[in-house]
């Protein structure tokens, strides 16, 4: 036995030769070495024995063809390379192979031949490169096969054959994300005539299947892991369901599924996940559907047409970390029944229509995200013991802006009647982490506080449509905004210079407020990823700066209702992002997607009329610089916009 992995050997060019000068060397790991080229001249003789090799996390390009020399392997791991091309047939002369890695890498052929004539192997591991093509009936011969993982090749294709009924040894099969066709029935068919017993898991989500689960999936006793999600399985979920006793994840979610939610899966005394959501289920849950849920952790069931009124005195058996169901019935009173929750990380009760004062036992409640958005509650909120995500928006609570955790990141509070003043929140120096903040469309007062200087990473503002007043603070021109709305209060002022700082700003809105002097011209020079500028409807005067048309990625030019004078400038036909059809910008929004979860929006007046662009907002194309006092001809060059 020799373990190398972690030692340099990039510059080895000689490594195969001396760690094979040991006769009777039985296991080789080599992992995470820095080994990219394929040895020659390898003495055969002295290495019969080898039976592992562990050549993972390395830099090789092609699979080294001195390693089909040792005729005993038993076990070859090559994942974690950067393989590419097709998959060599020297794996035919490794007879006795029972386990090969090769995933995470990017071989591009379809499964070879060689493969499936391995009737020893039982690890066959190709996950997460770009297989192509349909899975032949050969892989009948891998009869000794137990775990099969072909998973995040996206290209796979294909029915799949009905040969799969001669894997009697199968354990694990994962065929998710690929593009498998054909009924999920027959494949259920296919897998019971020979491992009913066997099978423990199996994963086929993000695939196009199609047809309706039969009675015939009750019948995998020993099924612990059931993953069908993003499919196009529809009809009821069988009561069968109930007999997988040893069941512990099922997702069936982003089908279309319909009927009601099964009692039977009151039977699944195992279960610890349960994802349903985005589906058709319609119908009334009962308590009685969780009775025996005691090692249920996660719920996700969100998007159904379900109603779950429990008895208020009911305590659930399970301790759920994440419960998620967005768009239930679970009102009007809010939900008792989460008072005994004391393991919650992620809590989601959106658009569920509850119309209830929030409960003051709901504060105790830790969590790291909490989402109760599109409800009608009301009442104060004091304090928020959330560490990452928190979702109010769209409520009906007053009082004072909420106490807040200093690991908060983001805080959407908007579409409420919070009252009173930002600066308690604002000049809060332990907020150093926020990353997004949302308070529109309440009753705040007052100025914006110039305390932002802890806000360092701070990249989504929006304070739109309150009662604020004064000047926009110097230190509001934070580095990482990329999205400032002021629009609709009572401000006022020049724009402060150092609101250039902000120079990853996509989407500035400042309109219905009482700004005044030039447009900036450092608007056209610092803001390079503007897609979205609105000063409509303040006091500007002057003219209009030509820097303004290098902003080559601007799509909504807003100045309408100010005092602006002079002419057009004729250089906007060089805004090019409104002279190309079909333009996304994705190139400036995807950057962002990771850190902010959310849709970015803006408020567009198009053709005298308001609306609110989310996911569209990429696609819409607008100028207004209506009543201003503009003088001169309208340009040609405006009309290739």
């Amino acid at each position: 036995y020799l373990d190398l992995s972690y030692a340099n050997l990039s510059k080895a060019t000689d490594w195969l030769q001396v760690t094979f000068k040991h006769p009777s060397l039985f296991e080789l790991h080599l992992s995470y070495c820095g080994l990219e080229d394929d040895p020659s001249s390898i003495n055969v003789n002295s290495s019969k024995s080898l039976v592992v090799l562990n050549l993972s996390w390395n830099r090789f390009s092609s699979v080294p063809k001195s390693i089909f020399s040792f005729h005993g392997l038993v076990s070859i791991d090559l994942s974690h390379n950067s393989l590419d091309g097709p998959i060599p047939d020297y794996f035919r002369n490794t007879s006795f192979l029972e386990v090969l890695d090769l995933s995470s890498n990017s071989l591009d052929s379809s499964i070879p031949n060689s493969l499936y004539s391995l009737n020893r192997i039982q690890f066959l591991t190709l996950s997460d490169n770009q297989l192509q093509g349909t899975i032949s009936s050969a892989i009948g011969n891998l009869s000794s096969v137990t775990h099969l993982h072909l998973s995040n090749n996206y290209m796979l294709e294909g029915r799949l054959p009905t040969s799969l009924e001669y894997l009697c040894k199968l354990k694990e099969m994962d065929l998710s994300h690929n593009k498998i066709e054909g009924g999920i029935s027959e494949i259920l068919q296919s897998l019971s005539r020979c491992c009913l017993s066997s099978l423990e898991s199996l994963s086929m989500a993000n695939n196009q299947l199609s047809g309706h689960l039969t009675d015939q999936l009750g019948q995998f006793k020993n099924l612990a892991y059931l993953s069908l999600a993003r499919n196009k399985i529809f009809g009821p979920i069988p009561l069968s369901i109930g007999k997988l006793s040893s069941l512990e994840l099922i997702d069936v979610s982003e089908n279309q599924l319909n009927g009601t939610f099964p009692i039977s899966f009151a039977q699944l005394g195992s279960l610890e996940t349960l994802n349903f959501g985005y589906n058709l289920l319609e119908g009334v849950v009962l308590e009685s559907h969780f009775s025996n849920l005691t090692r249920l952790t996660t719920l996700r069931a969100s998007h159904n047409m379900l109603r779950f009124e429990p008895n208020s005195s009911w305590i659930p058996p399970f301790q759920c970390r994440i419960i998620e169901l967005i768009y239930w019935n679970l009102g009007p009173k809010f939900p008792h029944w989460l008072k005994f929750q004391k393991n919650l990380s992620e809590l989601d009760i959106s658009h569920t229509g509850i119309s209830d004062v929030m409960p003051t036992w709901f504060f105790n409640i830790s969590t790291e995200s909490l989402n109760l958005s599109s409800n009608q509650l009301t009442g104060e909120v004091s304090y928020l013991n959330v560490r990452d995500i928190v979702d109010l928006s769209s409520n009906h609570f007053t009082g004072p802006l909420p106490r807040v955790l200093s690991t908060l990141r983001i805080l959407f509070l908007s579409n409420n009647s919070f009252s009173g003043s930002l600066s308690e929140l604002i000049c809060n120096p332990s907020l150093t982490g926020m990353l997004a903040l949302d308070i529109e469309r309440n009753l705040l007062i007052g100025e914006i506080p110039d305390c932002w200087n802890h806000w360092e990473i701070l990249g989504y503002l929006n304070l739109g449509n309150n009662n604020l007043t004064g000047k926009i603070p110097p230190s509001l021109g934070l580095e990482f905004l990329f999205m400032l709305n002021l629009r609709n209060n009572s401000m006022f002022g020049e724009l402060p210079s150092t609101l250039r700082n902000s120079s990853g700003l996509i989407i500035l809105d400042l309109s219905e407020n009482h700004f005044s002097g030039n447009v900036p011209a450092w608007i056209g020079d610092k803001f390079s990823n503007l897609v979205v500028l609105s000063l409509r409807s303040n006091n500007f005067d002057g003219h209009i700066p030509h820097k303004i048309c290098d902003l080559q990625y601007l799509q909504n030019l807003d100045l309408a209702h100010n005092n602006i004078s002079g002419v057009i400038p004729k250089c906007f036909n060089n805004l090019s992002a409104m002279a190309t059809k079909n333009k996304t910008n994705n190139e400036v929004f995807a950057p962002l997607v990771i850190n902010f979860p959310f849709t970015f929006k803006a408020l567009l007046v198009l053709k005298g009329r308001e609306d609110e662009y989310g996911s569209t907002l990429g696609l819409v194309i607008s100028m207004d610089l209506s009543v201003n006092s503009l003088t001169g001809e309208i340009p040609k060059e405006i009309g290739s916009l």
